[in-house]
Order: structure tokens, then sequence, then C-alpha cells
């Protein structure tokens, strides 16, 4: 962009001069003209400048907007007259300077496409950018960021191995439970086997077969008697073999245990030796193993 040999075609409101230009490269957009330190004034599109004050005159690529303070139209051309801008300023109307403007850069060849400066210029008048991080605030970052996924990646693990361990609990209780209510269930079941059992024989005992049990269970109240000797006193009492032994048999004694108490019985009445006694329960009807408790039993 070159400046003419001519005169200034308009003044800024802060008095500097605006000179004609054209453009270097043809097809490019024309500016409106250029400032003595070469920078180009551009058209403003309609609508743009500051809210509540005049249109502009022009603007800068920068930004900077410029309005109009006098007409140079009458001193364009003037012979030996100063240069305007060292004259007394007289200040018209923007709406005519505008117009004289516009018909001396249309005089100087160039389009008339009005133009915002960020088009021509390639400067925005807009917030500036970002400042971007630096490589050790990016690598900072990184880091703390590389810490909060471990972190996270821990309590992930915890938690998966909190709740498995829940679960095999879980499982572990359930398990015991069923094994509890199924021996439940089979105890309840045997004692209802054995409780329908005994209703059955109590139902099938004929009135010998019940003297029979009550009388041996009398017998068993006041002494220790072994299976056979309390069969034959039973006998002797009258019943008959079948019944004495079904009584007998029927109250599901423990005879080592009977052993035991006649052990203790012959102590009482007198002194014994192991193998004496053991001689004299075996007579009573005692079996040798059962004998031998028994006086185990008592301390020989």
């Amino acid at each position: 962009m070159t400046q003419t040999a001519a005169g200034p075609i308009a003044i800024s409101s802060d008095g500097q001069p605006i000179f004609p230009a054209h453009l270097v490269e043809p097809g490019g957009h024309q500016p409106l003209g250029v400032l003595a330190d070469g920078r180009p004034v551009w058209p403003v599109a309609p609508g743009a400048g500051p809210l509540g004050q005049p249109r502009p005159l022009g603007v800068l690529p920068d930004g900077t907007f410029l309005f109009s303070s006098a007409s140079l139209q009458s001193a364009v051309g003037a012979p030996n007259s100063k240069p305007l801008w060292k004259k007394k300023r007289v200040f018209i109307p923007a709406g005519l300077l505008a117009l004289v403007v516009i018909g001396s850069a249309a005089g100087s060849g160039g389009s008339k496409t009005e133009i915002t400066p960020s088009a021509n210029s390639g400067t925005k008048a807009s917030a500036p950018k970002a400042v971007e991080k630096t490589a050790a605030q990016i690598a900072a970052e990184k880091v703390e960021a590389d810490k909060a996924a471990a972190a996270k990646a821990a309590a992930d693990k915890i938690a998966a191995a909190k709740a498995a361990a829940e679960k095999a609990a879980a499982v572990k209780a359930a398990a015991k439970k069923a094994a509890a209510d199924k021996i439940a269930a089979a105890k309840a079941a045997a004692a209802t086997a054995a409780a329908d059992k005994a209703a059955a024989e109590a139902a099938a005992r004929t009135n010998g077969q019940n003297n029979a049990r009550a009388k041996a269970d009398d017998y068993l109240s006041m002494a220790g008697f072994s299976r056979s000797g309390l069969i034959d006193q039973l006998k002797f009492e009258g019943y008959s073999v079948s019944d004495a032994t079904y009584g007998v048999d029927s109250l599901n004694v423990n005879w080592n245990k009977q052993a035991a108490r006649k052990a203790q019985s012959y102590l009482d009445m007198s002194p014994f030796s192991r193998s004496g006694l053991i001689d004299q329960l075996m007579f009573e009807g005692f079996t040798r193993t059962q004998a031998a408790y028994g006086v185990s039993q008592v301390g020989l």
C-alpha cells in the first residue's frame, strides 16, 4: 500500500491526517486512506462503532475507531496554502465528511467494498487468548490424574474384595443353616417315628405285657438288676416267659449302669476284691464286660 503525493483527505479527531492510498496488490479491498505512519484506515460497516457516539470515520487494524474532525475539500490543491492540520481546525458534520471521504476513495480507482478491520489486517478486536499451560503444569496435572486413578483402582479393589468376602460369608452361613435345619428335621422325624412306634406297640401290647413292663420298671427303681435276673424275678412273680421278656426289653435299660448300681449295693453291705465283686455280679446274671464296667465305676 503506497501513499499518494496529494495532501490529506481528512483529519481525525485526535489530529492525525489521513492521506489517499492505493493497494499494492490489485483485486484487494480498498482502504479509505492511510495515516502518516503507513497504517491503513478501513471503512466501518453499517451499524458498527461504539454505542451512543457518532458514526466513526474509519477504523485501524488494531480496532481503534477514528472520528472525523474537519473537511479538507477546500484545502486540497490550494496553492501556497499551509497543510490543514497546521491550521485552526474547523469541525463539520460527520455525514458530510463521510461523503467527501467516500468520493475521494472512489476517485483513487479502488473498490468501495466495506469490510471490518479483522477481514483485511488479520487483527481481531477480541479478548486475548488464554495463556497456554507450561510443560511443568501439564506434567503436574498428569501426576495428579495418575494418583487419582491409582487411588480409585485401589478403592475399587478393596470394595470388590469386601463384597466377595461378604458373599462367601453369606453362602457359608446359608449352608450352615441348611445343614442345621436338615439335622433338626431328621431329629424331629426320628422322634415322630419313635412316638408312632411306641404308640403302635402300646396299642398292640396285651394286658400281661403291660403289667410285666410296669412291674419291671418298679423293680429297677428300687435296685440294680441284670437282664436275666430281672426276667427271672418277673417269672417268680408269675409272669410268663414271653410277657416277662417283653416287659424287660421294652424299657431299653442301660445294663452297664445297672451293674455299677449292683456293685455299689454289695460294697455298701460288705468289702469285696475286684475279682470277687466281678464274680458276684456275673452270678447275678451280668456279662463279664458289664460286671467289669460296674466294678470299675465304684473304684475297684
